[in-house]
């Protein structure tokens, strides 16, 4: 099996996409943050201390689309052109979706799963002072559409 990411020397390097053809790409994770009961229904209320959970991790979510560039060493500087990021509240857990879309030279799977991953630590940070127990579980890429690979999803 080659590596992309390894040279012949099998160092590290960046994967030079500059002749490949722009494309629509679109990358979709999931994820969830198990919580109490109590934290639960105060997110159903909207009487957690520190406000809004679900609106700040959702801004969270988007804004670390943008940056993983800055996170990941080997990834590429892309447009996102598009980004949500979905909160909702099942019986024992926050679920989170985002979806990523561009129209560049590579993927956005992990821009996907990046949003989803910060909108969970967010959701943790904004509720952490009311129950410690809560925690990320089931991060995942779901589907991915776009680039020379195609389709897929799980």
């Amino acid at each position: 099996m080659k590596f992309t990411h390894l040279n012949d020397r099998g160092s590290a390097y960046m994967v030079d996409v500059t002749e490949k053809t722009p494309t629509v790409r679109a990358a979709t994770a999931k994820g969830e943050v198990a919580c109490s009961p109590d934290i639960l229904a105060a997110l159903r209320d909207g009487t957690v201390p520190k406000g809004d959970v679900l609106a700040v991790a959702r801004i969270a979510g988007i804004s670390a689309a943008k940056r993983v560039p800055e996170l990941l060493p080997l990834a590429h500087t892309i447009g996102v052109h598009g980004a949500s990021v979905e909160l909702t509240l099942a019986e024992d857990h926050v679920a989170i979706e985002a979806t990523v879309r561009t129209a560049d030279r590579t993927g956005v799977e992990m821009e996907a799963l990046t949003a989803v991953t910060v909108a969970a630590l967010a959701v943790i940070d904004m509720v952490k002072g009311v129950d410690r127990t809560a925690y990320i579980r089931d991060a995942r890429i779901t589907a991915k559409s776009g680039g020379r690979s195609g389709d897929w999803s799980r």
